[in-house]
């Protein structure tokens, strides 16, 4: 039987609870598959609902699946990749050839969305386990709060040897879904108004991606002041305190009366979801990227929805991994796409849970682990 490898992990064992550091032991790496050295990994509000109890997960589990790292090993018949690339984790495997991946939406794979809820490896076996040897889950196909995970190859994107892995690591989820949503699943036109709602590490990134779509004005919709300092940077022409300002009226102040032509939502609340649709002119697109959970409703005032408006909820960002993740790295690397910023704390794995602490309270865009 193929070998397995010790490795460090923050293991979530009980909803509410700290995730406790414990060796685990991760592989076999099988056919197609490659074990990855995870180098630097990001702490989000998809892991902090996790542990809180708002998304559901089979426990024990291994959170995260924003991660960077270096190919260890490669599964028999991999190709394309070698041992010691610089590489960037999808969360996102796909079969290929069912119905939506024959339609150019690997985000709706039967396979992906069947074996999400066992919360093992795309097989919907385990590639984690316990030091007892019982089997250990991971959240997102990757579970990357260890030192070692491994996924399927066309989940490690290799990205340029020069790439900052601590910022490497935010292409794989954050900024692939907010530059995504205005490069790719937003109709965004050059000279176009765009409204960002949100100013979270998603947000940021959307704004950027309105930018670099060729967007004239970008508003950043956010209550808090340093949020919106920091839109700024990354490319917002208008701010809005929504406490203060309806950004409808903004929206419409800029556009002699119309709205804006596209609107992002990246806030995942029922209030950024109503001020979404009020902020997009007629015939507008709305790109909702935020969530709510499941099973909560959320109300709209009917004639915001009127008027051929365009409504669509992207979980990716229409992602490309293979296509996206060097691309945006080159962006990186030539100063036209901003990541530095969005990492407001590194962290050792050992402070993982203050580190959580701190998202909640606000205090944090992205906190990375940097693992040694």
């Amino acid at each position: 039987m193929p070998e397995t490898v010790e490795a460090r992990a923050a293991v979530l064992r009980e909803v509410g609870r700290p995730m406790r550091i414990e060796a685990v032991r991760v592989g076999p790496v099988a056919p197609g598959d490659v074990r990855v050295r995870v180098r630097a990994a990001s702490l989000c509000h998809t892991d902090l609902e996790a542990i809180e109890g708002q998304l559901a997960v089979a426990l024990p589990a291994v959170l995260r699946h924003e991660a960077a790292g270096e190919v260890d090993e490669l599964g028999e018949g991999v190709e394309g990749l070698s041992v010691g690339d610089r590489v960037v984790l999808s969360w996102n495997p796909h079969c290929g050839h069912c119905f939506f991946c024959e339609r150019s939406q690997p985000i709706l794979c039967r396979q992906y969305l069947s074996n999400g809820p066992k919360a093992l490896h795309f097989d919907g076996r385990p590639r984690l386990a316990c030091d007892d040897g019982s089997a250990l889950h991971q959240l997102m196909y990757l579970g990357s709060f260890a030192e070692q995970c491994v996924v399927p190859a066309h989940c490690a994107v290799k990205v340029p040897p020069e790439m900052p892995l601590d910022r490497a690591c935010l292409l794989g989820c954050a900024v692939m879904t907010g530059v995504g949503a205005a490069t790719r699943v937003a109709d965004m036109r050059w000279g176009a108004t765009a409204v960002v709602i949100g100013a979270g590490a998603v947000g940021l990134a959307a704004i950027q991606g309105a930018r670099l779509a060729g967007a004239a004005r970008v508003v950043a919709v956010d209550p808090n002041s340093a949020r919106r300092a920091m839109a700024a940077e990354m490319g917002a022409t208008d701010l809005c305190d929504p406490a203060a300002q309806d950004p409808a009226a903004l929206a419409r102040s800029l556009t002699e009366g119309r709205g804006a032509d596209v609107v992002i939502e990246s806030a995942g609340a029922p209030a950024a979801f109503r001020a979404s649709v009020e902020c997009a002119r007629p015939g507008g697109q709305v790109v909702w990227l935020g969530k709510v959970g499941v099973n909560d409703p959320v109300e709209f005032r009917w004639g915001s929805l009127m008027q051929e408006k365009r409504i669509v909820r992207s979980s990716y960002g229409g992602a490309r991994p293979q296509q996206d993740f060097p691309a945006m790295a080159r962006a990186y690397l030539d100063g036209s796409l901003k990541l530095d910023a969005l990492v407001t704390a590194r962290i050792r794995l050992e402070d993982i849970n203050e580190g959580f602490a701190a998202l909640k309270r606000g205090e944090a865009v992205r906190s990375v682990v940097l693992f040694d």
